[in-house]
């Protein structure tokens, strides 16, 4: 974790540097950033099994959400102010309070992380080693637990709603600002808005969906998120006003946040009880996120280039949430369960 964390927190500092003479260095440090994230966000979910019970799985999960949320406001909040108010800071060029801001997101995220290194504990080493190279091993890893994924029909099912949903959901994430500019054609002070008005009400999106799923179950809560993503994709398609946008904004904020940290909880509570490597577990669910999120985009982008509006490819994500909500409702959900094969009846 401390490898990606300072892998992607470092090549983020590297896009200070990032102007017209220097694409090729700052292509590549962003796609080095995304790894160094994408690689540390795996480690950092798999310890929520490691470091809580059960029972706390849902509350520990939103409120690792709520603060990651919190921060991040903060931050967006600093930057912001220094790109739309640059003379505040004693600053002419045009670029470079976007240019300070990578830097300080490094410096945010390295600073911070320094809590989790400090406090959390070193983890389970399992076996002597393993020869070979590193990414080969790495596969091998994916494999093993698709083959267990066989004794574990619970955690099969899940995985393949989580994908399905997860392609919608993440896929509104990334392009939801294009959509108000391009249909509402919105000016980028509402987009800013926009994106501040997801990351406040994300906060207690994760905490209301914590406190469902101890109402009603972990599936049924995911389930009413995923049919909120149904009638939000309606609202979307018939959006023409920005307060109707930022309305449906609001109400993405409270899901997404909501779904993100109950579908972390819920996979932590399908691993089986006797896995000694959490993080291959999560390795596997992040590559099904990531994978939804490629073919999301792609069928967002397809549908648009064909019909020539957003708005049918609102329609396309519509249909992948009904198919998601069908998956999940193949899975019996209760208040508080662990699904292993010999406890499901």
């Amino acid at each position: 974790m401390k490898f990606f964390c300072y892998t992607g927190a470092i090549s983020c500092m590297l896009l200070f540097f990032f102007t017209r003479d220097t694409l090729t260095f700052s292509v590549l440090v962003f796609g080095l950033s995304l790894i160094g994230w994408s690689g540390s966000i795996v480690f950092y979910d798999s310890y929520l099994p490691e470091i809580a019970t059960e029972d706390n799985f849902d509350r520990y999960s939103a409120r690792g959400f709520s603060m990651g949320y919190l921060g991040s406001v903060i931050l967006l909040l600093f930057n912001l102010s220094m790109i739309l108010l640059p003379k505040l800071y004693g600053i002419t060029d045009k670029g470079t309070p976007a240019r300070i801001s990578f830097f300080t997101v490094g410096v945010w995220w390295i600073l911070f992380a320094q809590i989790p290194f400090r406090y959390l504990p070193s983890g389970k080493v399992n076996g002597k080693g393993k020869s070979g190279n590193w990414i080969f091993n790495g596969f091998k890893e994916l494999k093993k637990v698709y083959q267990q994924l066989r004794q574990q029909p619970y955690l099969a099912k899940f995985l393949s709603a989580f994908f399905i949903y997860t392609m919608g959901l993440r896929t509104v994430m990334y392009v939801a600002t294009i959509f108000g500019a391009t249909e509402l054609k919105l000016p980028s002070q509402s987009l800013i808005v926009t994106v501040l008005l997801i990351q406040i009400v994300g906060i207690a999106g994760s905490f209301a969906f914590a406190w469902l799923s101890g109402q009603i179950g972990n599936i049924y809560a995911l389930m009413t998120g995923v049919a909120i993503w149904i009638g939000i994709c309606l609202g979307a398609y018939y959006t023409t006003q920005a307060n109707e946008f930022y309305i449906l904004a609001c109400t993405v904020g409270m899901v997404m946040g909501g779904i993100q940290s109950l579908s972390r909880a819920t996979y932590s509570k399908l691993i089986p009880e006797q896995a000694n490597d959490t993080a291959s577990y999560f390795s596997f669910y992040d590559v099904t996120e990531k994978l939804a999120i490629v073919l999301g985009t792609f069928i967002y982008g397809v549908v648009e280039q064909l019909t020539g509006s957003m708005r049918n490819s609102i329609l396309a994500l519509l249909v992948i949430f009904i198919i998601g909500l069908l998956l999940l409702s193949r899975i019996p959900s209760r208040k508080v369960y662990s699904y292993q094969v010999d406890k499901a009846d």
